[in-house]
């Protein structure tokens, strides 16, 4: 059997690495709009976290393994349509991610001043389409619209000494920028309370023991809250139990004296839901936010916010929306809810389209870490190794796989880049951040990395 994976993410490798694992016959053909594989953990996760790249190095054996063919630089949807796929392959699965984020939907957004998350993440992680974003950090104040882990990222970056963020491979550019930033406090936050928070413990203490940085939480906000999590499940009452602490305990000499010597600071603000972003007088940027107070409706993380009619304005003249990403319909001829942004499916089986599965966030929506999308990605992989089995994909047929979408391919002037392309990349920004005292030094420009490969 021949399939086809769309998308070089963690999704899209974790697909093809079960197919390959548990079918000693098929062959996978990984394609990927960007010459550059790997998604999310490429440009997503934190530079400060290389542990977490690690993942790199199973998909790297993947990608190497003789059943498996990589091509980048392929945009599914506009160099190939998915019906072109579904000819050339037995089984062909969606695993794109999402490439868009949720707007606030509130006056003032689009100021000058104002990011999603998503760019500025992008930025100063070398995707190339936000290579140009040029944030303005010429402000003391920065306000983080979202309590997960990717706010927390973008608070820790903000706030990081250089010194530290020299030895990752944050891009060249962001360095420089990051060097000239004013940016002194970051508030985070989020329209429900302390209890609904999403981020994880790990980042968070990572976030409190952050050289040169406070933390300041309001002790109001925790009051109580001891027995409010009692009951809950064990990840949820040891993060409680840190907030608390980190609120209510009178920090020690030693704690007092690096404190008052901090020269930033960050905080978490609850139940405050985003209005309006106010403009500067000129009204080209942002100058602050005004948000409405809220009250919470039941408990858990069912609980609801309920605006209270109260508001308050923060001066800040950075805004940042990390209130989530959001998966884009591929091809017309593909079922997309628009509504929960994700492709209709049963156990990544699309709904009416036999032979089109999808893994990933474009199956469940944006949320969870690399292991939730590997094990959902197994699940999607399962669900083809059966189909074959029980015969539901039609077999009788050869499929040409590569072989039909490569004159297409070539018959629109679009060049694939392989796997040992990339290679060539890899080595080639590797180099470049040795010289410098860096992991690697990213190369942001697609032009210049299929320069660099003689595309």
């Amino acid at each position: 059997p021949r399939v086809c994976v769309v998308g070089s993410g963690p999704a899209g490798f974790y697909t093809a690495q079960h197919i390959l694992k548990h079918h000693g016959g098929a062959q996978v053909d990984i394609y990927e709009k960007l010459p550059v594989p790997f998604g999310l953990v490429r440009f997503g996760v934190a530079p400060d976290h290389p542990e977490v790249k690690n993942v790199i190095n199973a998909f790297t054996q993947t990608a190497r393994s003789e059943r498996c063919a990589y091509y980048g630089n392929v945009t599914v949807g506009r160099d190939v349509t998915v019906a072109e796929l579904r000819q050339a392959y037995h089984a062909v699965v969606l695993s794109y991610g999402a490439e868009d984020n949720r707007v606030l939907g509130i006056p003032g957004e689009n100021l000058s001043g104002v990011y999603s998350a998503r760019e500025f993440v992008g930025w100063y992680n070398g995707l190339p389409e936000n290579r140009d974003l040029k944030p303005d950090l010429s402000c003391e104040t920065a306000l983080i619209l979202g309590h997960g882990n990717v706010a927390l990222d973008i608070a820790r970056i903000l706030l990081s000494p250089l010194s530290l963020l020299r030895k990752t491979d944050i891009t060249d550019g962001s360095l420089a920028a990051l060097a000239c930033s004013k940016v002194k406090r970051v508030w985070l936050a989020g329209r429900r309370g302390p209890l609904q928070v999403a981020f994880t413990i790990k980042e968070l203490r990572e976030m409190i023991n952050l050289p040169g940085a406070r933390p300041v939480l309001n002790p109001a906000d925790f009051t109580g809250l001891e027995n409010a999590v009692k009951d809950a499940p064990r990840p949820r009452k040891r993060l409680t139990e840190l907030m608390i602490k980190t609120a209510l305990e009178k920090p020690g000499e030693k704690t007092l004296e690096a404190q008052a010597a901090a020269p930033r600071e960050w905080g978490l603000k609850f139940q405050r839901s985003p209005q309006e972003v106010l403009p500067t007088a000129d009204g080209r940027r942002a100058r602050g936010i005004r948000m409405a107070l809220t009250r919470l409706e039941g408990s858990g993380d069912s609980a609801k916010a309920i605006p209270t009619g109260d508001v308050e304005e923060l001066d800040c003249g950075l805004v940042l929306s990390s209130i989530g990403y959001r998966s884009l319909p591929l091809d017309p001829s593909v079922p997309f809810d628009t509504q929960r942004g994700i492709i209709p499916n049963s156990s990544g089986r699309v709904e009416g389209v036999p032979g089109l599965y999808c893994s990933g966030w474009v199956k469940r929506g944006p949320t969870g870490v690399i292991i939730t999308t590997m094990n959902d990605s197994f699940d999607t992989a399962q669900s083809v190794l059966e189909d074959l089995q029980v015969g539901a994909l039609d077999m009788s047929t050869s499929r040409e796989g590569f072989g039909a979408v490569e004159s297409i391919l070539h018959s629109r002037g679009v060049r694939p880049v392989s796997f040992s392309d990339w290679e060539k990349i890899d080595a080639a920004e590797v180099a470049r951040g040795k010289a410098a005292g860096k992991p690697r030094e990213k190369i942001v420009d697609p032009q210049e990395m299929l320069r660099l490969i003689g595309h």
